[in-house]
């Protein structure tokens, strides 16, 4: 699908480039490395840039840069880490802000836009349909009651902006899925749109309710989830979870699967007791977590 030039000339000023450089003893650099690269979005021309959490979680300097190559720093407004969504802002007024719309109206067969930079000046553009609108989960103990996936690929790096051919926002680009299908997942926008009073008064969603976190990498199996892998020190860890142990049951409610393992945890608090039974070595056994708090683990040093 050929996108208007006119149209991504429109929308390109509202795309910006950021460089975030994490403290290297900060939980998140064994995973995600500490100098990362990323997109964002205008979403207010008073400086507000919204983006993906991932490229800025833990990050000591931020530095925003606008298609023309200025430069400027940026801090962090808000941080949501059950959805994924980061707000920056940097201090400068009558920025180019994309406009939001409500994701409601969005279909399959719709035509999308992504958006996304590759570099200091250098934006991509890529065009395709939605496919899928719907629920999407991950191993990291993540799940969105609704996403957005595309045709359309992530052009650029993460936290670039999804857009309809009318030129409204409806997404914010997290993820690449090549490796399933040439596409793209998105977080609608929505999520902020809904909480955006709660981003800028409180810096998080106070209105939901607190997740306990364990800290596992799940992977679904046909028996079950198996724990692929443990967050160093996190609660799972540090209760005894290990790589390889099939979970059971979370406090007697059994796991069937890795949705049931999420609903199970989510149900719990952090610093709430959870008794899992795992299956290692052909024997079933009893592990004590205490539940964490993920934004307080991955918290700005």
């Amino acid at each position: 699908m050929d996108a208007s030039v006119e149209l991504v000339k429109h929308l390109l000023p509202s795309v910006v480039h950021i460089h975030a450089v994490v403290a290297r003893d900060h939980p998140s650099t064994q995973i995600l490395g500490n100098d990362r690269l990323g997109s964002g979005v205008v979403v207010d021309a008073s400086g507000l840039i919204l983006s993906v959490n991932y490229v800025v979680m833990g990050a000591q300097a931020i530095e925003v840069a606008f298609a023309k190559g200025r430069r400027t720093r940026a801090e962090i407004v808000a941080q949501d880490f059950e959805v994924g969504l980061a707000l920056l802002k940097v201090k400068r007024q009558g920025l180019p802000a994309a406009v939001l719309t409500d994701g409601d109206a969005l279909e399959p067969g719709n035509a999308v836009i992504a958006l996304a930079s590759t570099g200091t000046q250098e934006r991509r553009v890529g065009g395709g349909l939605v496919i899928y609108i719907g629920e999407f989960e991950a191993y990291w103990e993540y799940l969105l009651d609704r996403s957005i996936v595309a045709s359309a690929p992530n052009p650029g790096f993460g936290g670039g902006g999804l857009f309809t051919l009318t030129g409204a926002m409806v997404g914010v680009l997290s993820l690449n899925l090549n490796e399933i299908a040439r596409s793209s997942l998105a977080i609608p926008v929505d999520y902020y749109r809904k909480h955006e009073h709660e981003f800028l008064r409180y810096g998080r969603v106070v209105s939901r309710p607190r997740r306990a976190w364990l800290g596992v990498f799940a992977h679904p199996v046909e028996e079950g989830v198996v724990v692929a892998g443990v967050v160093p020190d996190g609660p799972g860890a540090r209760g005894g979870l290990r790589e390889g142990d099939l979970i059971v049951s979370i406090n007697a409610e059994d796991v069937a699967s890795r949705r049931d393992l999420y609903m199970r945890l989510w149900r719990h608090e952090p610093g709430d007791r959870l008794i899992l039974e795992v299956m290692r070595d052909s024997k079933v056994r009893r592990v004590e977590v205490r539940g964490g708090d993920r934004a307080y683990f991955f918290r700005q040093l």
